[in-house]
């Protein structure tokens, strides 16, 4: 099995009587690095180690901003934002619980920066998947079936296909000879390896 962690910002808050009474800029406003519904999702697979650079090139939804959000290109996260959340997408990326006892899904937290008179508010998520090599599957109309077998098993919750392998993403563990045989059931495709 490995691992992804899914990161949302869900809400901003402005507190402007705080920011009056304490702030150097009593009108500094709301939290200029994040934006509702920006997503950033940071991996550890192959080359990929997204953790160790701050999320810099993490944001996925809103990716097409040039204001300088934070996770953008080049961009790591806010100090602030880095600190509150950095160790559930650790835990996340290392398959642990992020919040066991305290969320109803121990693979969710939700979370905030610390800053008082502006925090913006995160979901984490650890996503679980399984990366399946499969030769054969080159063209779209083999991906759609392949991924239609998959998808179609409890279990399963989507699928992605990268360069050199499949992700398939799970809520729950699928024994890898199930997928294998989903995947070799639709077609001429062998599954080589997977991960």
């Amino acid at each position: 099995m490995q691992y992804k962690c899914k990161v949302t910002v869900i809400d901003k808050k402005l507190y402007p009587d705080l920011q009056a009474q304490y702030c150097a800029d009593p009108e500094a406003g709301a939290c200029p690095c994040y934006h509702v519904g920006d997503t950033y999702v940071f991996e550890r697979y192959g080359q990929a180690d997204d953790f160790w650079h701050m999320g810099a090139g993490t944001l996925t939804d809103g990716a097409d901003r040039a204001d300088g959000t934070a996770g953008g290109p080049g961009v790591p996260h806010c100090s602030e934002a880095w600190d509150a959340i950095s160790r559930y997408i650790y835990a996340a990326l290392q398959g642990g619980s992020v919040m066991r006892g305290w969320m109803r899904d121990e693979r969710v937290m939700i979370a905030c920066c610390s800053d008082g008179t502006r925090p913006v508010i995160f979901k984490i998520e650890r996503l679980d998947y399984k990366a399946l090599y499969i030769d054969g599957i080159g063209c779209e109309k083999c991906r759609k079936r392949a991924a239609a077998a998959l998808e179609a098993l409890p279990g399963v919750t989507g699928t992605a296909f990268r360069e050199t392998f499949a992700e398939v993403f799970l809520d729950r563990d699928v024994p890898d000879e199930i997928l294998r045989r989903a995947v070799e059931t639709r077609g001429a495709c062998t599954v080589t390896k997977i991960d």
